[in-house]
Protein backbone atom coordinates (compact mmCIF):
# COMPACT_ATOMS: atom_id res chain seq x y z
CA UNK A 1 0.00 0.00 0.00
CA UNK A 2 1.38 3.15 -1.02
CA UNK A 3 1.85 6.06 2.25
CA UNK A 4 -0.65 8.58 1.55
CA UNK A 5 1.17 11.88 0.90
CA UNK A 6 -1.93 14.97 0.33
CA UNK A 7 0.07 16.18 -2.54
CA UNK A 8 -1.36 13.44 -4.68
CA UNK A 9 -4.72 15.01 -4.05
CA UNK A 10 -3.23 17.88 -6.58
CA UNK A 11 -5.16 16.59 -9.46
CA UNK A 12 -7.14 14.00 -8.86
CA UNK A 13 -8.81 11.97 -12.10
CA UNK A 14 -11.83 10.56 -11.46
CA UNK A 15 -13.32 8.51 -14.58
CA UNK A 16 -14.97 5.31 -16.13
CA UNK A 17 -15.85 4.68 -19.70
CA UNK A 18 -19.35 6.36 -18.92
CA UNK A 19 -17.32 9.55 -19.34
CA UNK A 20 -15.95 8.37 -23.09
CA UNK A 21 -19.02 6.93 -24.56
CA UNK A 22 -19.02 4.13 -23.31
CA UNK A 23 -16.56 3.54 -25.71
CA UNK A 24 -13.56 1.32 -23.36
CA UNK A 25 -10.34 1.57 -25.64
CA UNK A 26 -10.70 5.57 -26.23
CA UNK A 27 -10.93 5.21 -21.91
CA UNK A 28 -7.63 3.71 -21.68
CA UNK A 29 -5.95 5.95 -23.47
CA UNK A 30 -7.42 8.81 -22.70
CA UNK A 31 -6.49 7.90 -19.19
CA UNK A 32 -2.69 6.88 -20.33
CA UNK A 33 -2.50 10.66 -21.20
CA UNK A 34 -3.66 11.87 -18.53
CA UNK A 35 -0.80 10.02 -16.32
CA UNK A 36 1.54 11.27 -18.94
CA UNK A 37 0.46 14.98 -18.54
CA UNK A 38 0.68 14.68 -14.63
CA UNK A 39 -2.51 13.64 -12.97
CA UNK A 40 -1.30 13.34 -9.25
CA UNK A 41 -3.76 10.59 -8.57
CA UNK A 42 -6.53 8.43 -10.63
CA UNK A 43 -10.18 7.27 -9.21
CA UNK A 44 -11.63 4.77 -11.70
CA UNK A 45 -15.17 5.10 -11.17
CA UNK A 46 -17.58 3.02 -13.18
CA UNK A 47 -21.04 4.17 -12.67
CA UNK A 48 -23.91 6.68 -14.19
CA UNK A 49 -24.73 4.76 -17.56
CA UNK A 50 -21.91 2.55 -17.74
CA UNK A 51 -22.45 -0.24 -20.18
CA UNK A 52 -19.39 -2.81 -18.94
CA UNK A 53 -20.03 -6.09 -17.05
CA UNK A 54 -18.75 -7.02 -13.79
CA UNK A 55 -15.85 -8.89 -15.33
CA UNK A 56 -14.94 -6.11 -17.72
CA UNK A 57 -15.25 -3.91 -14.80
CA UNK A 58 -12.71 -6.20 -12.95
CA UNK A 59 -10.60 -6.81 -16.21
CA UNK A 60 -10.49 -2.79 -17.17
CA UNK A 61 -9.41 -2.60 -13.37
CA UNK A 62 -6.73 -4.69 -14.06
CA UNK A 63 -5.36 -3.22 -17.34
CA UNK A 64 -5.58 0.20 -15.16
CA UNK A 65 -3.37 -1.11 -12.29
CA UNK A 66 -1.01 -1.66 -14.61
CA UNK A 67 -1.23 1.47 -16.47
CA UNK A 68 -0.82 3.39 -13.07
CA UNK A 69 2.14 1.60 -12.36
CA UNK A 70 3.73 2.38 -15.10
CA UNK A 71 3.65 6.04 -14.43
CA UNK A 72 3.96 5.85 -10.77
CA UNK A 73 0.58 7.35 -9.69
CA UNK A 74 -1.82 6.02 -6.40
CA UNK A 75 -4.73 4.36 -8.01
CA UNK A 76 -7.90 4.01 -6.47
CA UNK A 77 -11.57 2.71 -7.27
CA UNK A 78 -14.66 3.61 -5.94
CA UNK A 79 -16.95 1.67 -3.65
CA UNK A 80 -15.56 -1.69 -3.81
CA UNK A 81 -13.08 -2.41 -1.41
CA UNK A 82 -12.70 -6.31 -3.00
CA UNK A 83 -12.16 -5.22 -5.93
CA UNK A 84 -9.30 -2.48 -5.19
CA UNK A 85 -7.82 -5.66 -3.00
CA UNK A 86 -8.59 -7.62 -5.43
CA UNK A 87 -6.28 -5.88 -8.05
CA UNK A 88 -3.67 -4.14 -5.92
CA UNK A 89 -4.84 -0.76 -6.12
CA UNK A 90 -4.02 1.62 -3.82
CA UNK A 91 -7.09 2.72 -1.98
CA UNK A 92 -10.81 2.94 -2.36
CA UNK A 93 -13.03 5.94 -2.42
CA UNK A 94 -16.27 5.57 -0.42
CA UNK A 95 -19.43 7.99 -1.08
CA UNK A 96 -22.22 9.16 1.13
CA UNK A 97 -24.41 6.98 -0.74
CA UNK A 98 -22.10 3.92 -0.63
CA UNK A 99 -21.99 1.42 1.58
CA UNK A 100 -21.17 2.22 5.18
CA UNK A 101 -17.36 3.88 5.60
CA UNK A 102 -17.29 2.05 8.96
CA UNK A 103 -17.76 -1.51 7.27
CA UNK A 104 -14.79 -0.27 4.78
CA UNK A 105 -12.64 0.52 7.52
CA UNK A 106 -13.52 -2.89 8.66
CA UNK A 107 -11.85 -4.52 5.98
CA UNK A 108 -9.53 -2.30 3.91
CA UNK A 109 -7.99 -0.02 6.74
CA UNK A 110 -4.20 -0.66 6.63
CA UNK A 111 -4.42 -2.31 3.52
CA UNK A 112 -6.00 0.86 1.35
CA UNK A 113 -5.92 4.23 1.40
CA UNK A 114 -9.95 5.30 2.12
CA UNK A 115 -10.94 8.30 0.69
CA UNK A 116 -14.76 9.73 2.16
CA UNK A 117 -17.13 11.95 0.03
CA UNK A 118 -18.24 14.73 2.92
CA UNK A 119 -20.50 17.68 1.89
CA UNK A 120 -22.17 18.92 4.51
CA UNK A 121 -20.59 19.86 7.89
CA UNK A 122 -22.21 17.28 9.79
CA UNK A 123 -20.73 14.44 7.42
CA UNK A 124 -17.43 16.09 8.25
CA UNK A 125 -17.89 16.41 11.69
CA UNK A 126 -18.33 12.52 11.54
CA UNK A 127 -15.28 12.28 9.31
CA UNK A 128 -13.25 13.82 11.56
CA UNK A 129 -13.24 10.79 13.82
CA UNK A 130 -12.53 8.28 12.01
CA UNK A 131 -8.79 7.90 11.74
CA UNK A 132 -8.69 5.41 9.33
CA UNK A 133 -9.99 8.26 6.75
CA UNK A 134 -7.14 9.30 4.52
CA UNK A 135 -8.47 12.49 2.91
CA UNK A 136 -12.19 13.70 2.25
CA UNK A 137 -13.85 14.83 -1.34
CA UNK A 138 -15.77 17.49 -1.16
CA UNK A 139 -19.00 18.72 -3.65
CA UNK A 140 -20.16 19.72 -5.92
CA UNK A 141 -18.61 22.92 -5.66
CA UNK A 142 -20.55 23.75 -9.18
CA UNK A 143 -23.31 22.43 -11.00
CA UNK A 144 -22.01 19.38 -12.66
CA UNK A 145 -23.80 16.97 -15.59
CA UNK A 146 -21.14 14.24 -14.55
CA UNK A 147 -22.51 12.38 -11.76
CA UNK A 148 -26.18 11.66 -12.10
CA UNK A 149 -26.93 11.85 -8.55
CA UNK A 150 -25.36 14.60 -7.24
CA UNK A 151 -26.11 17.16 -4.62
CA UNK A 152 -26.85 20.53 -4.93
CA UNK A 153 -23.86 22.27 -5.70
CA UNK A 154 -22.45 24.14 -2.41
CA UNK A 155 -20.19 27.00 -3.96
CA UNK A 156 -16.43 28.06 -2.59
CA UNK A 157 -17.39 29.92 0.39
CA UNK A 158 -19.30 26.65 2.16
CA UNK A 159 -16.21 24.81 0.31
CA UNK A 160 -13.63 26.76 2.46
CA UNK A 161 -15.74 26.63 5.84
CA UNK A 162 -15.67 22.68 5.12
CA UNK A 163 -12.15 22.71 4.73
CA UNK A 164 -11.46 24.61 7.57
CA UNK A 165 -13.50 22.23 9.47
CA UNK A 166 -11.64 19.15 8.19
CA UNK A 167 -9.52 17.57 10.30
CA UNK A 168 -8.55 15.66 7.29
CA UNK A 169 -6.73 16.88 3.33
CA UNK A 170 -9.87 17.80 1.23
CA UNK A 171 -10.04 17.41 -2.66
CA UNK A 172 -12.74 19.80 -4.21
CA UNK A 173 -14.98 17.94 -6.87
CA UNK A 174 -18.13 19.18 -9.04
CA UNK A 175 -18.37 21.52 -12.34
CA UNK A 176 -14.48 22.46 -11.73
CA UNK A 177 -13.09 23.96 -14.96
CA UNK A 178 -10.14 26.65 -15.82
CA UNK A 179 -12.37 29.55 -15.19
CA UNK A 180 -13.08 28.81 -11.76
CA UNK A 181 -10.09 26.54 -11.14
CA UNK A 182 -8.59 29.92 -9.11
CA UNK A 183 -11.32 30.38 -6.80
CA UNK A 184 -11.38 26.98 -5.75
CA UNK A 185 -7.65 26.85 -5.01
CA UNK A 186 -8.30 29.86 -2.82
CA UNK A 187 -10.55 27.97 -0.65
CA UNK A 188 -6.93 26.34 0.78
CA UNK A 189 -8.23 22.91 -0.20
CA UNK A 190 -5.34 20.30 -1.07
CA UNK A 191 -6.46 19.85 -4.74
CA UNK A 192 -9.21 19.23 -6.93
CA UNK A 193 -11.11 15.82 -8.83
CA UNK A 194 -12.13 16.79 -12.21
CA UNK A 195 -13.77 14.50 -14.89
CA UNK A 196 -14.80 16.38 -17.78
CA UNK A 197 -12.19 18.89 -17.43
CA UNK A 198 -9.46 16.07 -18.47
CA UNK A 199 -11.71 13.17 -20.27
CA UNK A 200 -14.00 15.94 -21.91
CA UNK A 201 -10.14 17.95 -23.24
CA UNK A 202 -9.85 18.19 -26.78
CA UNK A 203 -5.93 18.00 -25.97
CA UNK A 204 -5.39 16.00 -23.17
CA UNK A 205 -1.64 16.00 -23.52
CA UNK A 206 -0.86 19.77 -23.37
CA UNK A 207 -0.68 18.59 -19.49
CA UNK A 208 -0.35 21.38 -16.64
CA UNK A 209 0.90 23.78 -18.65
CA UNK A 210 -1.83 23.74 -21.54
CA UNK A 211 -5.17 24.98 -21.39
CA UNK A 212 -7.14 22.31 -22.68
CA UNK A 213 -5.18 19.93 -20.61
CA UNK A 214 -4.48 19.87 -16.87
CA UNK A 215 -4.56 22.59 -14.57
CA UNK A 216 -1.80 25.02 -13.45
CA UNK A 217 -1.32 23.37 -10.27
CA UNK A 218 2.02 24.31 -9.07
CA UNK A 219 1.57 26.46 -5.57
Amino acid sequence: MTNFDPNMLKVYLVGGTQDVGNAPDRFLHDVETALQAGVTAFQYREKDGSQLSKTEITNMAVKLRKLTQRYHVPYFIDDDEELALQVGADGVHVGQKDQQIEKVIQRAAGKLLIGYSCNTAAEIAKANHLAAVDYVGTGPVFPTNSKGDADPAIGTEQLAQLNTASHHPMVAIGGISHNNLAAVLNTGVAGVAVISMILGSQDISQGPSGRCGLPILTK
